[in-house]
């Protein structure tokens, strides 16, 4: 069993494409959020956890409620960084943790952290724990 004391988690490998890079050359501060996401569905995919699926089939939604970002060391054209996702609970909310690292340097280029929380549609109602299913396969 994963959790508290064994978080689940998972790496993704990216190359900085050009189109990903703001004037001064480096990226975007927005992209983080993109490279997040990338490895936020790579460990969904890895539990075994199709959202778009799953909401279909029970009306429930898990937007995202709150992110951060901090970024230490600027990422530039064609850096390949791995992006861990790591789950740090999965009972009331599903807050993962990010930390991008530089590959060949392996410094930490940005961490951050993203909070999702179970809505019913069509009510909107925001339920206050996560679904057993989507609970158990995090590992929580």
């Amino acid at each position: 069993m994963t959790g508290i004391n064994n978080p689940t988690s998972c790496e993704i490998r990216l190359t900085v494409p050009f189109h990903d890079l703001d004037p001064m050359n480096m990226v975007w501060h927005g992209n983080y959020l993109k490279y997040f996401d990338v490895a936020r569905f790579a460990l969904f995919d890895k539990c075994g956890i199709d959202l778009y699926n799953y909401s279909k089939k029970t009306g429930y939604l898990f937007p995202i409620i709150k992110t951060s970002t901090k970024h230490i060391i600027a990422l530039r054209n064609r850096d390949e960084l791995i992006c861990k996702a790591t789950v740090l609970e999965a009972k009331i909310k599903i807050v993962i943790d990010f930390e991008i690292r530089c590959e060949g340097r392996m410094e930490i280029c940005a961490k951050g952290r993203s909070e999702q929380v179970a809505v019913k549609f069509p009510e909107m109602e925001m339920m206050f724990e996560i679904p057993d299913e989507i609970r158990i396969a995090l590992g929580y």
